[in-house]
C-alpha cells in the first residue's frame, strides 16, 4: 500500500518538472539567438555562416519597434537562427569589444552627445553619420553584402535576408 502513493508522487513530480521545463525550451526557440561580437568570433571560427547585425540605440523608437514587431515573427526568427549568426549591438555602448584580435572602444564618449562605438563607425555609417536602426548583412567571409539604414517590416527584412 505504501508503494502506490510513492509511485504516484514520483510520477507527479516527473510530469510537473517536464511541464516547467518544456515552456522554457519552447520560449527559447521562439526568439532570435542574439550573439555578442566575442561569441560571433568563436562561432565563425567553428562554422562559417552569414552574419546579420542589428545596430541600435536605447533611444531609438524604430529599434524598439523592430524588437517588438519584426524580431518576434516566427519566419524572421527561423531564418535568422537557421541561416545566420545574429548580433545585436548598441552603437553607443561604452563597452570595449575584442574582435579579430583588435580592441574596439567608444572613443567619442564625453566628446559627442550621441557617441558612436568604433564597431558601428566601421560597419554602420551612412555618409559619415550613424542613424539607427542600421542593419548589416555579411557573407560567411565577413564581407558586407548589404546595409539598410531604416526600419524594415518583416516582409522586407525576409526578402533582404533571402538574397
Amino acid at each position: 500500500m505504501i508503494r502506490k502513493p510513492l509511485i504516484f508522487a514520483g510520477l507527479l513530480l516527473t510530469i510537473s518538472s517536464f511541464l516547467c521545463v518544456a515552456p522554457l525550451r519552447a520560449q527559447e526557440a521562439e526568439s532570435v539567438r542574439w550573439l555578442s561580437f566575442e561569441q560571433l568570433e568563436d562561432s565563425l571560427a567553428a562554422n562559417p555562416k552569414k552574419v546579420f547585425i542589428d545596430f541600435y540605440t536605447d533611444w531609438c523608437t524604430y529599434c524598439r519597434k523592430m524588437d517588438r514587431v519584426v524580431f518576434t515573427k516566427p519566419e524572421v526568427i527561423d531564418l535568422l537562427n537557421d541561416q545566420y549568426y545574429a548580433v545585436r549591438f548598441d552603437a553607443e555602448t561604452e563597452s570595449e569589444v575584442i574582435f579579430g584580435g583588435q580592441k574596439f572602444i567608444n572613443d567619442q564618449i564625453k566628446k559627442s552627445r550621441n557617441p558612436v562605438h568604433q564597431i558601428a563607425q566601421l560597419l554602420a555609417l551612412s555618409e559619415g553619420q550613424f542613424a539607427p536602426p542600421t542593419l548589416v548583412i555579411l557573407d560567411k567571409d565577413f564581407r558586407v553584402t548589404a546595409r539598410y539604414f531604416e526600419y524594415m517590416h518583416s516582409r522586407k527584412l525576409l526578402k533582404a535576408l533571402e538574397q
